[in-house]
């Protein structure tokens, strides 16, 4: 059983800024995990595909609509993020693509909501109700030249994922500084315990650690760094991302990862955590259901922002709308697939989708449910000290596996910090 789901006192105005204020939040690939497990119908019904960090949710809303529905019949199947990448959007583009699909909020990405918006592969979602409640800092998330073409839950956040008994065996607190971190780190190691999992064999992994890192490196001490790509006035080589990307492999040079991340899955990194043979990963707190899953009693886990600097004040954390649902354009079962998108949009299936997957929810008719793994995130939400998932704003779907790539390089001792950097650099001025 998970831990029970606690109501923070938090109001509907609070609950917008907890969710970004006027960021607009975006794209992970990490959201989609690699458990795969089908379900639903064997035969007819909407043909249904997820990405696994939303089978939780994605589940309870299908059954829940199926009560409502008794007719009603579904064929749900889950992809790893990087099949959706590849498989997925090469279905789409043939024209033989499920009637549901994950799809990744904002831009950035092969199957980001802009990217298929614009090659007409998503139908249009404007008319449904629950789109006049997307917060207006968000609406980048959903909606492309005015039109909103994906549903998603709510706001996730990004930080360490511990075995809080690994913790105690190694007699270590919660660290708030990157120097404590890495105290904890060599204290773990010293009693035998891999301070962090790390599984680089799996693409979408390798962002995570930049990605908690950057918001302090980067977006503390510049916070429209954004607006300075997009302009042309900055580069990834000379800001705060060579910084994060050297504290990464310094991570490795002092033997705080696994062996061979390059060689580690997202599934073995996860048992490791599960079990305590490790005892924290960089992860997105949409998958902490499958690290819960893998430890003897879900109460043995926590989460805690992931420091990047010694300035308590300049540790800044990310947090972004979680992969979320589209209808594609040409399903020939685009009504039924309609009606069903519209019943997620209803705020106690919100709630519903966002506890199971540990998310802030996008809007409440009340106060929202939070589960109490997201408690020490809260404070940096409401402070103004979260910033979307870095691919948000990149202009164009090659800068996200450009990265994925030069990281694993940077693991396996194939290059340098300047270099990955040149390389995302050169991605990112590619023609969006």
């Amino acid at each position: 059983m998970a831990p029970e789901v606690i109501r923070t006192p938090v109001s509907r105005r609070r609950l917008l800024q907890l969710m970004g204020g006027a960021l607009g939040a975006g794209a992970l690939a990490a959201c989609g995990s690699t458990n795969s497990r089908g379900g639903g119908a064997s035969g007819g019904g909407l043909k249904v595909i997820g990405a696994g960090s939303q089978e939780a949710g994605l589940r309870k809303a299908l059954d829940e609509y199926k009560k409502k529905d008794s007719s009603f019949d579904f064929n749900l199947s889950f992809s790893p993020a990087d099949q959706l990448q590849t498989a997925l959007r090469a279905q789409l583009a043939a024209g033989n693509a499920p009637d549901l699909h994950a799809v990744y909020p904002g831009n950035g990405s092969a199957m980001s909501m802009v990217q298929l918006s614009k090659a007409n592969l998503l139908a249009d979602l404007s008319d449904q109700a629950w789109t006049q409640k997307i917060p207006a800092g968000f609406r980048g998330a959903y909606q492309q030249d005015g039109k909103t073409y994906i549903f998603s839950p709510g706001t996730s956040v990004l930080g360490a994922i511990y075995n809080k008994k690994a913790f105690a065996t190694a007699g270590v607190e919660v660290p708030t500084t990157w120097s404590e971190l890495l105290t904890v780190c060599e204290t773990l190691k010293k009693k035998g315990i891999v301070p962090l999992a790390l599984g680089a064999q799996t693409p979408w992994v390798t962002q995570l650690v930049n990605y908690a890192l950057v918001p302090g490196t980067v977006y503390a001490k510049q916070p429209d760094f954004d607006d300075k790509m997009i302009a042309g006035s900055a580069s990834f080589a000379d800001s705060g991302w060579a910084d994060a990307m050297g504290k990464y492999l310094e991570l490795q040079k002092r033997g705080f990862f696994n062996d061979n991340p390059n060689g580690t899955t997202y599934e073995q990194a996860t048992s490791m955590v599960g079990t305590g043979k490790a005892a924290m990963a960089v992860q997105v707190s949409a998958v902490l259901q499958a690290y819960r899953e893998a430890a003897p009693s879900p109460d043995d886990l926590g989460m805690f922002p992931f420091p990047a600097t010694d300035t308590v004040a300049d540790n800044w954390i990310p947090g972004g709308i979680v992969v979320g649902l589209a209808v594609s354009a040409k399903s020939k079962q685009a009504d039924q697939a309609r009606k069903f998108i519209e019943f997620c949009g209803q705020p106690d299936i919100v709630n519903a989708w966002s506890e199971a997957v540990a998310c802030v929810p996008l809007y409440s008719d009340g106060e929202p449910k939070v589960d109490p793994v997201l408690t020490p995130f809260l404070p940096y939400l409401s402070g103004n000290k979260a910033v979307p998932f870095m691919d948000q704003r990149w202009p164009n779907a090659e800068v996200q596996p450009t990265h994925f790539a030069v990281v694993q390089e940077l693991l396996g001792g194939r290059n340098t910090v300047a270099g990955a950097l040149k390389k995302m650099d050169e991605a990112y001025r590619k023609s969006a």
